[in-house]
């Protein structure tokens, strides 16, 4: 089939301003699960590990470690059960896949060093100390 056809359908199902985040960071991901005749919001929040695929296929995976277990969770970017992504911090990492958090016990499992930002309100508060004394 032709390229350009494929694409003019696929926009039509494409969300308009898809969560901006990468692999290392922490998000609160909210889903939307039918039960019977109600629809309610249930929310999975972990660490990103992977993202894959392009256009409608493109998809993120989740892991947390619930109960002493690591649980993985792959959501498609572009879903309508898919209510919203909330970014907790942003992760500094150097790998498009954080698969060796498969093989960490613990706190470690889900570990990933904090981006440092220049425009955070702590360190504009520790510049102006510093100017003050």
């Amino acid at each position: 089939m032709n390229q350009a056809l494929l694409d003019r359908i696929e926009a039509q199902f494409l969300k308009k301003e898809p969560a901006k985040f990468n692999v290392g960071d922490s998000v609160r991901v909210h889903t939307k699960v039918v039960e019977g005749d109600k629809e309610r919001i249930q929310v999975f929040a972990g660490v990103v590990i992977g993202r894959r695929g392009h256009g409608i296929n493109e998809t993120f995976t989740v892991r947390r470690i619930s109960y002493g277990e690591g649980v993985e969770r792959v959501f498609p970017i572009h879903s309508p059960r898919i209510d919203r992504v909330e970014v907790e911090r942003q992760g500094a990492v150097r790998r498009a896949k954080l698969t060796y958090l498969r093989k960490r016990v613990g706190r470690s499992a889900t570990l990933v060093k904090e981006k440092s930002s220049y425009n955070s309100s702590a360190a504009a508060s520790a510049a102006a100390a510093a100017q003050a004394s």
